[in-house]
């Protein structure tokens, strides 16, 4: 650690709504970190929770003596973040999920990289861990390429140079510049990372910040959490339309052509052929894909997996296909989403 009149002051904002189960987790890793407590504050952005979420925070001022408890009446994760940057007094935010906990260095890990890179923004690989037999397959597929294509800080633990990294922790001026989060429905780090490598920003990940992200426990709730990313992607590479690569085109692209294929198959003979092709072709890579990760962390996961990666690609393309067609009918692409974790 270094000398503590080095050290800067830190703003931890973490957007939450109904997050009772996850909550005293997450606050429990922020009081238990290395860094001088009289150095970092804590604010929790309550979005109307209707569970107990408010009060388990309320709980915790004891443990964390610069505890915040502030509302966000908007619900949805970029105003929260953006009423936690309004109450801010840090030389350097972080933002931490609900869902997610963090190691005892993370403060200090981000403020050195910070001190040793001179990068804007720094963050690490990120845990993925599953609760119950649904939510362990899940962790494991959303922690894989196959799963979630180029997103490194899932599984990658080299120190690089990167487009956007999880639980970040960003130099203050960073928001004097380019200004705070876009209130778009969801996509928010995403579109702050683009807007600051625009900018000429750099975005460090580093294995030496270290946290951990509790996956979905259902494939109901990861189906609509993917259907919120593939939506909020439109508004962002609307903003952004250089930076769309043709990887983040491809579940779109198999959604439409299993719906232009099934008509086609509807009229029977030869035309069924194509829609046999691309679901044989689609299921053989997904049993690769599922055969891979099933001889590394267990077989118990083979039966699951395939069904995971389909509703990962499926609901991600759906929702980017919706967002497309309301974006395209000038209707606002999706409703408020709650706070949630990447």
């Amino acid at each position: 650690m270094s000398d503590p009149t080095d050290l800067p002051f830190v703003s931890v904002i973490v957007p939450m709504r109904n997050e009772e189960r996850h909550i005293a987790r997450c606050l429990e890793s922020l009081a238990a970190q290395d860094y001088p407590g009289d150095l970092f504050e804590v604010i929790v952005v309550d979005g109307a929770s209707e569970d107990g979420s408010r009060e388990v925070a309320n709980g915790f001022h004891e443990k964390l003596p610069l505890l915040q408890v502030v509302a966000n009446r908007g619900r949805h994760t970029a105003r929260g973040l953006n009423i936690g940057l309004a109450f801010a007094q840090g030389d350097v935010i972080a933002r931490v999920d609900a869902h997610a906990t963090v190691a005892e260095g993370y403060i200090s890990q981000c403020i050195a990289a910070l001190q040793r890179t001179g990068a804007d923004v720094v963050g690490g690989a990120i845990s993925t861990v599953g609760e119950g037999a649904t939510g362990e397959s899940i962790a494991r597929a959303i922690s894989s390429p196959f799963g979630v294509g180029n997103a490194v800080f899932r599984y990658s633990n080299d120190e690089q140079w990167t487009d956007t990294v999880a639980f970040p922790a960003y130099r203050r001026d960073v928001f004097d510049r380019i200004g705070p989060f876009a209130e778009i429905e969801g996509g928010e780090d995403d579109e702050l990372h683009y807007r600051l490598r625009d900018a000429g920003g750099r975005i460090l990940l580093t294995p030496a910040i270290h946290s951990t992200y509790y996956a979905r426990t259902s494939i109901w709730e990861l189906a609509r959490q993917y259907l919120g990313y593939g939506q909020a992607k439109v508004v962002v590479l609307g903003r952004h339309p250089r930076q769309t690569r043709v990887r983040q085109l491809v579940p779109a692209a198999f959604v439409l052509a299993l719906l232009a294929t099934g008509i086609l198959a509807a009229f029977g003979g030869l035309l069924a052929l194509p829609l046999a092709v691309l679901a044989t072709a689609y299921g053989a890579t997904v049993a690769a894909g599922s055969l891979l990760l099933a001889r590394r962390h267990g077989w118990r996961h083979m039966v699951r997996l395939p069904f995971i990666f389909a509703t990962i690609h499926v609901a991600y393309g759906l929702g980017f296909i919706n967002g497309t067609l309301r974006r395209l009918l000038g209707q606002p692409v999706a409703k408020p989403r709650e706070a949630e974790a990447p």
